[in-house]
């Protein structure tokens, strides 16, 4: 355990104590709001067909101190198509926290109605620490900053050291900066940016974590926020590594029967079992002998802690299950001993958590750890793993498990209360597996004047631009176009 006292002993010293950040004079920030920004080519094969045009935007590190060292942001703009009927800007987020979001609206910008894109410029950003912007890098030995505690006692211990080396690595690389990267100062960033643009308020859409940041915002710059859409919700009471992590668990679990339902019905294909429950068992079958012995899969060995994440990584999307079920074919017939190699998306999936290839994602938990503290004991997370071994058996371990947030230092700011009247319209589906929908029903609480636009019956995390539903589309672009929230609540049906 010498590897989790340190990343304690270093991680401790890293920002002290959580405190609010000091107000800096009023007109400190002046520059930053009124600077011109340098467009230019995105040099991206994404974003250059879509004809977006890339910029840097000059924020200060630190909000508290605005004449030290800054950081850059980087953004892409898509033009509105008619200047004549332009009203604005929607800046957009697409989750994470930690994604890249510089070709984020190439994507939603194509669900979007062309009355809709007559209006708006589409703003991407990679929030500060991530991508074009000035990065995070904790050179991790792997790319995932959360992974399953394993079957036992033995893989939780390999846990608590694993999570404590990530984070020893981050105070080590990044110091002094981590407790920059937050929520809140993206919040900042964003009406930097806002205010470089020339606008007096923004209009935004977000995903995942996205809408918890597009809340933040709200919270922070109610007077500066328009159109509002946020696409399945977090719960603004339960964001964090903690509660927001373990409100997954049982939706992924309750996704898992239904793909296993589905994997039976085609057992001459892959061979786990006629029925669901014979499925399932496969499944927990496969977790256990990869702790005992790790499966060798290619130049990749999965081991109890990584097993659980490939089914967690790609059951988000009902359209995935062939995948899905492909890719744990190839690793139990690797597990019998057979010369097989991954496919191309297990592959690169397994270059990414295993190895941090192309890069690791400890941006994601430096926003997280950098916005809402989480226990210290590891002992607090062995009893809930323990407590949910038999409801949750597959990503129980997963869910409840340390995470690097466990050794980092203390925010540098208190968590965001999210209770306004901003005009929101959120949607949801009622099966998605990573913001749960009864964080969307909190989030919705929480924004009293937002409206909320439910997807029954599909288990699919981030709707517009991703899951076509003419209902869902028609709430967003019909807000977007004319500001026109539903009168009350709607429920969409699959098409």
């Amino acid at each position: 355990m010498k590897a989790v006292a340190a990343a304690l002993a270093v991680t401790g010293l890293v920002g002290g104590m959580g405190a609010a950040a000091a107000a800096p004079p009023a007109d400190a920030l002046d520059h930053f709001y009124g600077q011109r920004l340098d467009w230019r080519p995105c040099d991206d094969p994404v974003l250059d067909p879509a004809g977006a045009e890339c910029a840097d935007v000059m924020v200060p590190l630190n909000y508290a101190e605005p004449r030290g060292a800054t950081m850059t942001v980087a953004i892409s703009r898509i033009a509105a198509t008619d200047p004549a009927q332009r009203r604005g800007v929607i800046l957009s987020n697409p989750g994470g926290p930690g994604g890249s979001g510089l070709d984020f609206m190439v994507g939603v910008g194509a669900a979007m109605t062309p009355d809709v894109r007559a209006r708006y410029d589409l703003i991407g950003m990679d929030p500060r620490g991530v991508g074009r912007s000035t990065p995070v890098n904790c050179h991790w030995p792997r790319g995932f900053g959360l992974q399953s505690a394993g079957v036992d006692a033995v893989g939780y211990a390999e846990s608590v050291v694993a999570q404590g080396d990530l984070a020893l690595r981050c105070a080590t690389a990044e110091g002094e900066r981590l407790r920059h990267i937050s929520t809140r100062n993206t919040a900042r960033d964003m009406d930097v940016i806002r205010g470089a643009l020339g606008e007096d308020r923004i209009s935004y859409f977000g995903a995942s974590y996205g809408t918890y940041l597009g809340s933040v915002f709200t919270q922070m710059f109610p007077e500066r926020s328009d159109r509002m859409v946020l696409d399945s919700t977090v719960d603004p009471d339960r964001y964090g590594p903690v509660g927001m992590v373990q409100d997954m668990s049982a939706p992924n679990e309750a996704v898992l029967d239904l793909w296993a339902g589905w994997v039976a019905a085609r057992d001459d294909t892959y061979r786990f079992g006629t029925t669901g429950e014979q499925v399932r068992g496969a499944v927990l079958d496969l977790i256990q002998r990869a702790s005992a012995r790790p499966i060798r899969l290619g130049e990749f060995e999965i081991d109890d802690h990584t097993l659980p994440m490939v089914l967690f990584v790609g059951l988000d999307d009902p359209r995935n299950y062939e995948l899905v079920a492909n890719q744990l074919r190839q690793i139990a017939d690797a597990a019998e001993g057979y010369p097989v190699q991954p496919g191309a998306e297990l592959d690169t999936m397994l270059a990414f958590m295993l190895e941090a290839r192309p890069q690791d994602s400890s941006a994601q938990m430096a926003i997280m750890c950098g916005d809402v503290s989480a226990p210290r004991d590891p002992a607090w997370y062995w009893r809930n793993i323990e407590a949910t071994r038999t409801t949750q058996p597959v990503f129980g371990a997963f869910a409840n498990n340390i995470t690097p947030c466990a050794f980092w230092a203390p925010p540098a700011e208190t968590p965001t209360v999210v209770r306004n009247s901003v005009p929101t319209l959120i949607v949801q589906s009622t099966g998605d597996t990573r913001t749960t929908y009864p964080g969307a029903v909190a989030m919705h609480r929480a924004l009293s004047a937002s409206r909320m636009v439910t997807l029954r019956d599909v288990p699919i995390h981030y709707i517009f631009g991703r899951y076509p539903n003419a209902c869902v589309y028609d709430a967003v672009n019909t807000y977007f176009r004319d500001g026109t929230l539903p009168a009350e609540d709607r429920t969409c049906l699959p098409d």
